[in-house]
């Protein structure tokens, strides 16, 4: 490599790092080369769709979406030991959404951008050529149909080396349109599937968008305090936007109330209503509990046949069959319990937590009959009868024993003095004060005058059915 190679190199690389944050550039630590993110700017209203695909199992004919982000191109390279005086760039190119097809053409123009420029760098002007013209370049326009390149049917354009332009492709027009028909191996469409496509595209959106979100200025209209929007919240519908304190606090009063239906947008006639997700990140975990709970029992009452999708970034409305307890998103194909909101599993009754066991057994207790028969169908009587013995358990023990100060085994004390012995670790301790005695000499501590115990070994103590006590002889 010559110093000239190095130096050059060297500038674009640091020049690169400047220009660009860690998200969109990271440079490569083994080699002269590195990695770079390029998130396409999308007109308004940009629209996808998919037509559906016979050959894969997909409930999305006649799918559309409106979006404002599409997961980035991603651009590796590697630079030889003589670029730029020479050579140019080693890379691949590749996108989740784009086709190989697509990928091939931008590739192409990459080329062409090098001998436009060769001997000199390349890479900012490729990356603002990606960024800037790929959608005019491509044609592209909204809607924008989404298709799969089954790769392996087509063969490779162009190899993982720098093309040689010198070479002699016989000036033939028939071989010339079989070349461009064929396709690039530095191209990559990198997704598995449709399915997994749409996912991808609209978990991206959204976490883009939240990103945007955040880093902006709002003002609430309900304590009228300008805001960052990680301290705001926007309702799906109408995005009208207030301070997470604020709805908080509005939510809270109307969750103890009991009107779960009414976490509504608070702008005047808006009608809007407060996803479940958005609900939960907001109230405390027992509030939220409530909320879930006189919500389904609401549902139910009303016979309602509409749940929400539970993953967090999609809360789309799901159509439910009566009496089916499995609900199936239409728009991200998560099937869901729609009674625990997890995977969905069959027959079997909803799992319950360790922690949430206590809250189990109080709603069973305070339930009336044919909601104890709802709760017996849902979590298994089992379960139910679990929870009844292991809160009667904990409730007779700390009624009836005390922890040893040494290890905490539970201690009944049945008769005798208060000097106690732990069965456990064999700690002597006084059962009044729950001190730890001398192994030496126990008793010390109730024939000390100082001891707070003093005289008091056999106070209380159960005698014949009687408890006597020291102080009743005075």
């Amino acid at each position: 490599m010559s110093s000239e190679d190095k130096e050059a190199q060297e500038d674009e690389l640091l020049a690169l790092a400047s220009i660009y944050d860690e998200d969109e550039f990271k440079r490569a630590k083994s080699v002269q080369g590195g990695e770079t993110r390029i998130c396409l700017a999308l007109p308004q209203n940009f629209k996808i769709f998919v037509n559906g695909n016979p050959t894969e199992s997909l409930q999305h004919s006649g799918f559309e979406y409106t979006i404002c982000f599409l997961p980035s191109l991603v651009l590796r390279f590697e630079l030889p030991p003589d670029y730029p005086s020479k050579s140019p760039p080693i890379f691949t190119l590749s996108s989740k959404w784009l086709s190989q097809t697509k990928l091939t053409a931008l590739c192409k123009h990459l080329d062409n951008l090098w001998e436009e420029n060769r001997g000199s760098v390349v890479l900012f002007a490729w990356m603002q050529f990606l960024k800037e013209d790929t959608l005019t370049y491509l044609n592209i326009t909204s809607p924008y149909e989404l298709k799969m390149c089954h790769q392996g049917h087509g063969h490779s354009r162009t190899p993982l080396v720098p093309a040689n332009t010198e070479q002699d492709w016989d000036g033939a027009a028939s071989a010339a349109a079989a070349q461009e028909e064929m396709l690039d191996e530095r191209a990559i469409q990198d997704v598995e599937s449709l399915s997994s496509l749409i996912r991808e595209i609209l978990d991206f959106d959204q976490a883009q968008q939240k990103k945007c979100f955040n880093s902006k200025m709002y003002l609430c209209n309900i304590c009228f305090s300008e805001k960052l929007g990680s301290e705001c919240m926007y309702f799906m519908e109408c995005r009208h936007v207030y301070c997470k304190a604020c709805l908080k606090d509005y939510f809270e009063i109307q969750i103890r109330d009991g009107q779960v239906h009414c976490l509504n947008c608070p702008e005047p006639k808006c009608s809007s209503v407060a996803t479940p997700g958005q609900v939960k990140e907001l109230v405390g975990e027992q509030l939220f509990a409530r909320y879930d709970r006189l919500l389904l029992q609401s549902s139910l009452d009303l016979m309602a046949d509409v749940v929400y999708c539970p993953r967090p970034c999609c809360q789309t409305p799901v159509m439910q069959e009566p009496g089916c307890t499995m609900g199936i998103c239409s728009s991200c194909n998560y099937a869901f319990c729609t009674l625990c909101k997890m995977t969905y599993h069959g027959v079997s009754p909803c799992k319950v937590t360790a922690e949430k066991l206590t809250d189990l057994r109080n709603e069973y207790l305070e339930a009336d009959e044919a909601s104890k028969r709802f709760l017996e169908q849902r979590y298994g009587k089992r379960v139910i009868q679990k929870a009844l013995e292991e809160m009667e358990s904990k409730e007779w023990l700390e009624k009836n024993s005390k922890a040893c100060p040494r290890c905490g085994t539970p201690i009944e004390k049945l008769d005798g003095c208060n000097k106690m012995t732990c069965t456990g670790c064999t700690q002597y301790f006084c059962w009044l004060c729950m001190g730890s005695l001398s192994r030496v000499n126990p008793y010390r501590h109730f024939s000390d005058p100082a001891s707070l115990c003093f005289n008091r070994l056999f106070q209380a103590m159960h005698i014949d059915g009687d408890f006597w006590n020291e102080e009743d002889e005075d």
